[in-house]
């Protein structure tokens, strides 16, 4: 990638039916540095994020608690921009829900079904039908997760998988196009009929929708590696013909906190918003995340917080100094460190070393609190 090269990255956003954790925090802090190294480095980038806002789980918040689903998505997708904006993402290029590309699902889910990629499975006692992928269809299929067929039927339920599906060609075939059910959003067709999209399509036909295929980066989290994006390349592939779908695809590691995976469903969570309004500055939330390698699972505990905060505020001392040690190779090892697979522990040890170290440069502190405010995306 030569120097100036428009880059196309695409991030999987949020379901927007609670608040932001940790979890989703380190995603998005993850690809934030990942822009900023890219712009650093001379790059135009084209980020596009969607937002899940109608989705199964979503609607089942919504009737649980009451709350219409539209307005519980609004809410929470309003909170989750409010806690980015507090942690210093900047906010994609695009930031596209799925309400707003309903249309443009749909044709993309007609034009699989001319294709014969698609295929139809009438609602048990109920008007309408479902519109499926046939994986068949899809000869690179497998091909971004590399997991088993016997690895995919695992976790497929789980993850929104519905295998015992009656009429469907294959257990793991995903759902593109949900036909109305009782209490449901839906969205009239004149091919398809009243429904929703699936959870896949979405994203496949946003991006189609904002990037040239193939994109640069595919990101999220590492649970989204399958069925999520082993789903979206091949449909993406099956409307387009081309391949691959992106070029690098990059995940982020799980966050745990009191010994699982921190997620709404367990109820485990380290909010955002929580820590925010209990007083804590959120670039030492910032700073908890940096010390981890995007790639690695990690738990997170109090005391790290602690030491976040007790590290910002040894190098907010140090930017304020009247003179420090040269800029230059901190500033350059900075940069290799964030383009060495994302190393921000690395990059957050660098900095360490050089606020606790005389020097007797005046411009120092101003060009090292420079680097780190646009690389790592702490203010000083």
């Amino acid at each position: 990638m030569g120097r100036g090269e428009r880059v196309g990255v695409y991030v999987c956003g949020i379901t927007p039916y609670d608040a932001t954790h940790l979890g989703h925090a380190a995603t998005y802090v993850a690809f934030d540095v990942v822009v900023r190294a890219l712009r650093d480095a001379g790059h135009a980038v084209t980020y596009v994020q969607n937002v899940t806002d109608v989705d199964d789980p979503l609607i089942e918040r919504a009737v649980h608690t009451g709350v219409d689903w539209a307005d519980l998505a609004a809410s929470e997708t309003a909170l989750f921009r409010v806690d980015m904006e507090a942690l210093r993402v900047i906010p994609p290029d695009a930031y596209v829900g799925v309400v707003e590309s309903v249309d443009r699902i749909a044709e993309d889910v007609v034009a699989l079904l001319d294709t014969g990629h698609a295929y139809t499975v009438a609602v048990p006692d109920g008007p309408g039908e479902d519109v499926y992928l046939d994986i068949a269809c899809c000869p690179r299929f497998g091909s971004v997760s590399g997991w088993t067929r016997a690895e995919m039927l695992a976790v497929w339920v789980e993850r929104g998988g519905d295998p015992e599906r009656v009429g469907k060609r294959d257990p793991l075939d995903p759902l593109l196009w949900r036909a109305t059910r009782p209490g449901e959003p839906r969205w009239p067709h004149p091919r398809l009929g009243e429904g929703r999209p699936g959870w896949h399509i979405e994203c496949t036909s946003i991006a189609l929708d904002r990037l040239t295929v193939p994109f640069d980066i595919q990101g999220g989290g590492s649970d989204l590696i399958f069925p999520h994006h082993e789903m979206s390349a091949a449909q993406a592939e099956a409307l387009t013909g081309r391949t691959p779908y992106a070029e690098a695809y990059v995940h982020q590691g799980m966050v745990g906190f009191e010994g699982s995976k921190m997620s709404k469903s367990k109820g485990n969570l380290v909010l955002v918003s929580r820590l925010r309004e209990d007083g804590v500055d959120p670039m030492a939330i910032r700073l908890v995340l940096l010390a981890h390698h995007y790639a690695e699972d990690w738990e997170y505990t109090d005391d790290q917080l602690e030491r976040a905060g007790e590290r910002l505020a040894t190098w907010r001392s140090a930017f304020d100094r009247d003179a420090g040690p040269d800029a230059s190779p901190v500033v350059a090892a900075l940069r290799a460190a964030v383009a060495d697979d994302l190393s921000t522990p690395r990059a957050l040890e660098i900095i360490d070393r050089w606020a606790s170290k005389p020097g007797a440069s005046p411009t120092a502190p101003g060009a090292v609190a420079s680097a780190v405010d646009t690389l790592l995306g702490v203010h000083g």
